[in-house]
């Protein structure tokens, strides 16, 4: 079923709610261990796909916005049209969205997974950490994102997991290019609008690498391509992850 999911994903067209690589590059295989490819089917029976991460063994998180039914993850993947050795393929066993995530404005837009089963950790399968609640990225530091969407808007979706360097921008970028959208109590600015690199759509819940640990979670951006986009600031949710967790 998982695998009949997967190879649905890529026979399918993809509409919104999902984010994309564009302006990046191939990554070293298994160079991100951390990195999960989501399945799901929609509410009207298409197939989508979605970035997470691995945070514990047993815990994925990713975008509210990326909650579908018959979920599956993939942990130690680079190549998902094939079926690697390293891969490791695990059905969602719950779905928590943050209980104050709104479709209309993504706000609060993040989800934990609760996998059926534990991951085993290799080499290829190891969880990310995340910064601790008084960690806050300044705008001028630079980040990373990974997942396996297209690479350019009009483009095709590689196989490959494929990664991009990203600046964060001030608050104000964001407040201007998407009014009454953003909050920077809860998300993060990112993406220099003048050079071609964003997330777009294809990895939505992929997320943002900020020295080596999870900072932020691609949630939206412009429908062309282009920079600046928005990412949950998981430092703000902590708490929530953490009881999230503990009572699951």
């Amino acid at each position: 079923m998982a695998a009949a999911l997967i190879l649905l994903t890529f026979l399918l067209p993809l509409g919104a709610g999902a984010e994309e690589i564009i302006g990046g590059h191939e990554v070293k295989p298994h160079s991100r261990p951390y990195m999960a490819f989501i399945s799901f089917v929609k509410d009207e029976g298409t197939s989508g796909l979605c970035g997470g991460f691995l945070v514990k063994e047993n815990f994925v998180l990713t975008a509210a916005h990326c909650r579908g039914s018959s979920m599956s993850v993939i942990l130690g993947a680079h190549n998902i049209s094939i079926r690697e050795k390293t891969q490791q393929i695990i059905p969602v066993a719950k779905a928590i969205p943050h209980p104050d995530y709104n479709p209309n404005d993504d706000s609060s837009d993040i989800m934990l997974f609760k996998l059926e089963r534990k991951a085993k950790r290799t080499r290829a399968v190891r969880p990310l950490r995340l910064h601790k609640s008084n960690f806050h990225v300044k705008p001028g530091d630079v980040c990373y994102v990974a997942g396996w969407g297209m690479l350019d808007p009009m483009g095709k979706f590689p196989d490959t997991l494929h990664a991009v360097e990203l600046r964060v921008q001030r608050d104000q970028v964001c407040e201007s290019r998407f009014p009454h959208r953003y909050n920077k109590a809860t998300a993060i600015c990112v993406g220099d609008p003048k050079i071609k690199r964003a997330s777009f759509t294809g990895d939505s819940g992929g997320p943002l690498v900020c020295k080596n640990r999870a900072a932020g979670i691609v949630s939206f951006g412009p429908k062309n391509g282009s920079a600046p986009c928005v990412f949950t600031r998981v430092s703000s949710f902590l708490s929530w992850i953490e009881e999230m967790m503990k009572r699951s």
